[in-house]
């Protein structure tokens, strides 16, 4: 069977199981790992789709569909998630030390041990070098774990992402593609923290519009989500044809580094099982959105943007498969 059947098969299989998900209680909690990994069939089987409508190149709206997830985002967040860093500082300074050492070191390690190079490399390095993904807080609820941690390490790690994720970037690599630091703080800056911030404000003085908007959140994030990775797959398509086994082993053991080391690290500080379970999965999961559009927007590569096409619909299934596993292992414990 050529690419395109095996493509078309798959993407047909996964969206029926996405929508059986809603009905089938085996299948609860996967319903956005089987959409994802659909639209990712779908955009290996027939690119032009994800490549442009009409005149408009669908890689410019990748930016603005960040934005629009980091609004969201803003719109659930409250004081409140802020002032938790004062009541729970080991368990979020953990997580902060692991997302931003670990996970940029994994992907420059796993990078050369793959024997990926050039800006393929550098898009491993920066799917590891950017703050926690917000797909994070939901599994989290999935697995039983500590859902505000999880929020409030989500967006702490965010804040602090336009320093430390061009910091992460020079430092490992700068020595496979130039990195220009300030334009991609600037970048973070518009793409992440501006809309977040707009979001608070919303949730702040505008209570009411910002309970209503939320209702919808979760479905926009979902779209949005799916549509950067079917983005960024049609456009790298060929790439992943020819070295998406070493990318895939890469960014799989990067994915894994990040589950473990965030919990047993976690848990040898003293954290409990269900706060070292929240690090893990904030270590474990990047925000993939960030990292495609600083690859198209700053490094002007989407080349570079393999690394989240990869790492985000390989993570949401290994995060649904271990939320599944520690939700039943609580209820066993139970």
């Amino acid at each position: 069977m050529t690419t395109f059947g095996v493509s078309l098969t798959l993407a047909l299989v996964f969206a029926a199981l996405a929508v059986s998900a809603r009905f089938i209680r085996t299948l609860h909690g996967l319903g956005f790992t089987f959409a994802v990994l659909a639209v990712g069939s779908g955009a290996m089987a027939y690119p032009p789709v994800f490549i442009a409508w009409g005149g408009f190149e669908l890689k410019h709206a990748i930016s603005p569909l960040v934005q629009l997830i980091l609004l969201g985002m803003g719109m659930t967040l409250t004081v409140d998630d802020f002032r938790r860093v004062a009541k729970m500082p080991r368990a979020i300074v953990i997580g902060f030390v692991l997302q931003f050492t670990v996970m940029p070191l994994a992907g420059f390690l796993f990078a050369s041990l793959f024997g990926l190079t050039g800006a393929v490399a550098t898009g491993l390095i920066l799917i590891g070098s950017v703050p926690g993904g917000t797909s994070s807080n939901v599994i989290t609820l999935l697995a039983r774990g500590n859902v505000p941690l999880s929020v409030t390490m989500t967006a702490c790690s965010t804040l602090l992402s336009p320093v430390m994720t061009p910091l992460a970037m020079k430092l490992l690599a700068g020595t496979y593609v130039p990195i220009d630091g300030w334009a991609m703080m600037q970048s973070i800056l518009t793409m992440v923290i501006a809309p977040l911030v707009v979001g608070l404000i919303i949730k702040r003085y505008l209570p009411q519009l910002a309970t209503r908007c939320a209702r919808g959140l979760p479905v926009v994030a979902m779209f949005g989500i799916c549509m950067v990775i079917g983005i960024t797959v049609a456009a790298s398509r060929e790439q992943l044809l020819t070295m998406g086994v070493a990318l895939f082993g890469a960014a799989a053991c990067h994915n894994a580094t990040g589950y473990l080391l965030g919990y047993w690290v976690a848990r040898a500080a003293g954290l409990n099982r269900t706060d070292a379970r929240t690090v893990a999965l904030e270590v474990g999961i990047q925000n993939g959105g960030m990292a495609t559009g600083l690859a198209f927007g700053v490094l002007k590569s989407s080349a570079a943007a393999l690394g989240s096409a990869v790492f985000g619909p390989w993570s949401a299934i290994t995060s649904s498969v271990l939320a599944s596993w520690w939700a039943r292992r609580t209820e066993r414990d139970q």
